[in-house]
């Protein structure tokens, strides 16, 4: 049976995504804008969205652009930033009521498509320049929101590991930019930045409802007016080992350590033995089953929490832990242990089956929401794979005790990183 059938259509400019399913009571929209993560441009890309998302030419107070939101029956519109290996990626999302259960006929996908478009091309901006109350507004946030990951310490800890472990590498750059670039960038640069972005950037345009794809494409064609391009592409470049683990202690007045270590899998998305390295990260420490759980957290009760997870297009493993920073040496030592005993195939029938059986429902709950789905679905354009939900799902259930053996042993432990209080190092 098929789980999900995508529609993909090559547009000028831009790639077209459709599902069609009446499994939702709401219609999604999804933009998303793909760029190498650069220095140059990172902090611009994490203030844009949020400026073309505070009002726009035809809206251009966030008060009038939220209610024509309403009256659109609730509709949400909401942008978001993120990085996926090392590309930088803008998202603006419309969820929408299905107009098949209004009592009035109101074409909501193609006046949704139309707000979009309105957003995207038709900012609140004059003379070469966004609108200056709207960036000044949005770059104070901007650094309220960076100004926090210091403030929260499970969060620091995990950037500065990959600051570290990823140093000279473009994905050390946290997806929010840099604080200390944010107050110099004017409502100019960030216009000129904007103009460079729909020129270059990678266009993905998804719409997943209970919709016709005829009158998509049609609304679709009228709407987003777009000139060729040839999109920047990351280069995979082979990361030397390390001869040694590279060791990095920090202290700041912390009540509780955190210890984060990083890994080089070796194995990307869309790699032979991609599904393999799922199924071993949920042994070795993705879920309260895990080895890491059961041992550094519940039978030694060195960690408050102990998990590792997966970063699919970077070939990364993390390792996450808050301890106290006198058990620093003795909660290294184990979670070396259970690298090693995965390496030796030390795991049971029954680990196996109660992983597999998690990711199997981790899977069918992410796409169960629209936006989960589309996600899913871009992890191919990220990659240039054609991965369907159904390899996913068959590729879990055939993964091998030897082949979960074999990606363990391509994985090396890489950055160690300690945040401990001031009293836990001398």
């Amino acid at each position: 049976m098929t789980v999900v059938d995508e529609i993909v259509k090559k547009k000028k400019g831009y790639t077209l995504h459709f599902v069609k399913t009446d499994q939702y009571k709401t219609n999604t929209i999804v933009w998303k804008m793909k760029a190498p993560l650069e220095n140059e441009t990172v902090t611009l890309r994490a203030l844009l969205p949020n400026v073309l998302q505070n009002s726009s030419k035809k809206y251009p107070t966030t008060t009038s652009l939220q209610s024509y939101l309403e009256e659109l029956y609730g509709a949400n519109f909401f942008v978001d930033v993120g990085k996926k290996g090392e590309y930088h990626i803008m998202s603006f999302s419309i969820e929408l009521a299905n107009e098949k259960f209004l009592k009035e006929k109101t074409p909501l996908l193609r006046t949704g498509l139309d707000f979009l478009a309105s957003i995207l091309f038709a900012p609140n901006a004059e003379n070469g320049r966004f609108h200056e109350s709207s960036v000044t507004s949005e770059k104070r946030i901007l650094k309220q929101r960076l100004q926090s990951l210091f403030d929260d310490k499970m969060r620091y800890a995990s950037q500065r590991l990959i600051e570290e472990m990823c140093e000279n590498e473009p994905y050390a750059l946290h997806p929010y930019g840099r604080l200390d670039d944010v107050d110099s960038i004017s409502s100019e640069s960030l216009y000129q930045y904007y103009e460079r972005a729909l020129r270059e950037d990678e266009l993905d345009l998804y719409v997943v409802g209970d919709v016709d794809f005829e009158e998509v494409e049609d609304v679709c064609d009228q709407l987003f007016l777009l000139s060729d391009r040839q999109p920047k592409l990351v280069e995979k470049r082979s990361i030397p080992s390390r001869s040694e683990v590279k060791v990095v202690k920090e202290q700041q007045y912390v009540k509780q350590g955190k210890l984060n270590i990083g890994y080089r899998t070796h194995v990307s998305f869309g790699d032979p033995d991609y599904f393999a390295l799922q199924v071993f990260n949920g042994i070795f420490g993705g879920f309260s089953h895990s080895k890491l759980f059961l041992n550094v957290r519940e039978k030694e009760s060195l960690a408050y929490y102990a998990s590792s997870r997966l970063e699919s297009h970077k070939g990364l493993m993390m390792v996450m832990s808050g301890i106290e920073s006198k058990n620093y040496e003795k909660a290294v030592a184990i979670i070396r242990e259970q690298l090693e005993a995965m390496k030796n195939g030390d795991f049971s029938d029954k680990e196996i089956e109660q992983t597999k059986a998690v990711i199997h429902n981790q899977l069918l709950e992410t796409i169960d929401t629209q936006r989960g789905l589309i996600e899913m679905l871009y992890h191919n354009v990220l990659a240039k794979k054609n991965v369907t939900v159904e390899d996913w799902l068959q590729g879990i259930v055939e993964a091998s005790d030897s082949e979960i053996v074999k990606v363990a042993e391509k994985i090396e432990m890489d950055t160690i990183y300690f945040l401990s209080g001031q009293e836990g190092l001398n």
